[in-house]
């Protein structure tokens, strides 16, 4: 992904990243990095804050429970489905 902008940290690498940073499992100066790209690059905070919504949806439609691990897989296969025909499209 490119929002068009000179980041230390390339695009593609944060949102790879940004389950782990969601679910607060990544350290110290990744957790900056992360922050401080989300905050100069709009697109990449967009699809943060889809993955995050996306996140809470299916913890409230769990309950307490854990998403199943099928399900959770099937979600995160689309996503990157959608990640990937969206690169498509922006850079055509």
């Amino acid at each position: 992904m490119s929002c068009g902008e000179d980041h230390d940290v390339d695009c593609n690498e944060i949102l790879q990243r940004v389950y782990v940073f969601i679910d607060n499992e990544i350290e110290g100066a990744s957790t900056a990095e992360i922050r401080q790209h989300l905050e100069e690059c709009a697109p990449c905070l967009d699809e943060y804050d889809l993955e995050r919504c996306i996140k809470n949806l299916v913890a409230r439609s769990c309950g307490s429970d854990h998403a199943p691990d099928a399900l959770r897989q099937k979600i995160l296969l689309r996503l990157t489905q959608v990640q990937v025909e969206t690169t498509i499209i922006t850079t055509d």
